[in-house]
């Protein structure tokens, strides 16, 4: 017959090591994923569908106002801004063919 295998009893101060060795893990997966603490939230939160639309259309009639407008861009160096429609004309006539 074959003795049977002793086991030693788990150590008190080896069951203490693991389950420090865990506590350690599970607080450093909790610092790794703790949100980022950047102070009160400023922003606007969540828009209704109609302050969105009021927002796109103040958008568009600030891009139509400035597509439409002249405006230095840079004084000193020459650059101006100018209505889409004036730009388009002097492209066709600096690069136009003549047919």
């Amino acid at each position: 017959m074959s003795d049977p295998i002793r086991t030693r009893p788990v150590s008190i101060v080896s069951a203490l090591a693991i389950l420090g060795c865990f506590a350690l893990f599970l607080l450093l997966v909790y610092i790794a994923y703790l949100p980022r603490q950047t102070g009160p939230f400023t922003g606007d939160g969540i828009r209704t569908p109609e302050e969105r639309r009021q927002i796109l259309a103040d958008l568009k009639a600030k891009e139509a106002e400035k597509i439409g407008s002249y405006a230095w861009i840079d004084q000193q160096g020459g650059v101006v801004q100018l209505p889409i429609e004036r730009a388009m004309e002097l492209t066709v006539q600096r690069y136009g063919t003549n047919n």
